[in-house]
């Protein structure tokens, strides 16, 4: 990917560069995704969680490369053991089942909304922010209702049932409070 043209709001608001911010930055992000995906609304096959807001945030605020550095650790973390998806659970096996989709692709979806916010330094305004949180989002879907469709042999409107008409409502409330949040750091951070 290109150098990027805009600075990220952690780098405005952690200026001094090196591995030791860099690594506390990747695993913040990482810990707030794994702190979110604990509240959940269990449906079947594929929990609502907070996940999807913190991917985006991580991504929008680290940038491209922390981003997906970040999202990566979360899920090498859960591959792991550790208890950081939804519901406290954990192992390879949820990589194989009907969310694995949905996980790998918040590694891209960070990446994507990273690399558009310092490129195009859209998380200044709500209308930009919300746009990249909607691009990152579509690369969410994409992965996740491939993945599902594989996993539970779901076609059609079943599958769209299944893994993303529920959702929709509940990720249009997070790119909104997302596309507003971003926009009021930044705003804060100017004033210091």
């Amino acid at each position: 990917m290109p150098t990027a043209a805009h600075p990220t709001l952690a780098r405005t608001l952690a200026p001094r560069s090196g591995l030791a911010r860099d690594a506390l930055l990747v695993l913040g992000g990482a810990a707030l995704v794994a702190l979110v995906a604990q509240v959940e609304l269990p449906l079947k096959p594929v929990p609502v969680t907070l996940q999807t807001l913190a991917v985006l945030l991580v991504g929008a605020a680290l940038g491209w490369k922390r981003g997906a550095a970040s999202l990566t650790t979360y899920l090498l973390a859960g591959a792991a053991g550790l208890p950081v998806f939804a519901g406290g659970s954990a192992g390879l096996a949820k990589f194989a089942g009907p969310t694995g989709g949905y996980l790998l692709s918040y590694v891209f979806a960070a990446a994507l909304v990273g690399w558009l916010v310092q490129r195009y330094a859209l998380d200044r305004r709500p209308a930009g922010a919300a746009l990249a949180m909607l691009a990152a989002s579509v690369v969410i879907y994409s992965f996740g209702l491939t993945w599902l469709g594989l996993v539970t042999g779901l076609r059609g409107q079943a599958l769209l049932t299944a893994g993303l008409t529920p959702f929709l409502v509940g990720d249009a409330l997070k790119i909104g409070l997302a596309a507003l949040l971003l926009p009021g750091a930044w705003a804060l951070a100017r004033r210091r």
